[in-house]
């Protein structure tokens, strides 16, 4: 809901709609929109993992095990949806940096600041349309390195 908030015009306090730059050609540029549907893609495949593994219960071992609890299943899928939150966020934060760069950084506290700066370091800010899957991709890694 972030990300739609930030890209909806109606919704976001003056940013231009899909956060797209004013130097960007009109009707050329659709600057985060497509991401917003690979996360909202991502948002409803979490919820389709979180139904319970162990509703789906196979009995094994000649019936010795009449319920079984799908450890290693529900193990499995909690690592997805651990791994589509992390693109989840990652673009959040990419929307959030195209978004101060509208609004400037003046005002930001010290940890958003910082963690604005490192994004923009690694990450120019949108001007017109190109591949995002390698901005996500660098966004993502830099903070499995940071948290480490």
């Amino acid at each position: 809901r972030r990300i739609a908030r930030l890209l909806d015009d109606k919704l976001n306090n003056g940013l231009p709609a899909f956060l797209i730059a004013p130097e960007a050609k009109a009707g050329v540029n659709s600057g985060f929109m497509t991401v917003q549907y690979t996360a909202a893609a991502l948002a409803s495949e979490n919820k389709i993992l979180a139904h319970p593994a162990c509703v789906d219960s196979i009995p094994t071992s000649a019936n010795y095990e009449d319920f079984v609890s799908m450890g290693v299943t529900a193990a499995e899928k909690a690592m997805q949806i651990l791994e589509n939150t992390e693109y989840i966020l990652t673009i959040e934060l990419l929307c959030a940096a195209q978004a101060i760069d509208f609004r400037g950084p003046e005002k930001l506290g010290k940890g958003t600041k910082k963690a604005y700066e490192i994004i923009r370091e690694h990450v120019p800010m949108l001007k017109e349309d190109r591949i995002l899957s390698e901005d996500i991709e660098k966004i993502k890694q830099l903070i499995k390195e940071i948290k480490s």
